[in-house]
């Protein structure tokens, strides 16, 4: 396979990881679940996934969840942080960048208008393959 066809296939699996990480953000009720290209935009991934959670708890079971689901679909998580608070939470899957973050400090932090040039990724509602 030759490096642009090798490159486009990670791409595309990429898309892929990152859109049924959404889905599964949509289904355990996550809010304002946003999945955005950042292709030519960043030099550290490619897809940004961000997400507002309802509570700490759910926040941390739902970033296990979809680092799980990053493992079943060979993209495992690289590394993983959380603030003292558990008000945001990052999960960096290296071409996709999760975050999740109470209402509050995603507001504060406002990355849908640091990335306002990203083209914006429709996420299908329905349950996610896990």
């Amino acid at each position: 396979m030759t490096k642009m066809n090798s490159d486009t296939t990670n791409r595309l699996d990429s898309a892929a990881f990152a859109v049924e990480a959404g889905r599964l953000l949509q289904d355990r009720h996550c809010e304002d679940v946003l999945l955005l290209d950042v292709t030519g935009l960043s030099q550290v991934c490619d897809y940004v996934l961000i997400a507002t959670g309802t509570s700490d708890r759910q926040m941390k079971s739902v970033s296990d969840e979809v680092a799980d689901l990053g493992e079943e679909m060979k993209f495992p998580a690289f590394r993983k942080n959380i603030d003292t608070g558990a008000t945001w939470i990052v999960v960096d899957f290296i071409t996709v960048v999760l975050h999740l973050f109470e209402p509050q400090r995603r507001a504060y932090y406002d990355l849908e208008d640091l990335w306002s040039d990203a083209k914006h990724i429709e996420v299908p509602t329905g349950s996610a393959a896990t």
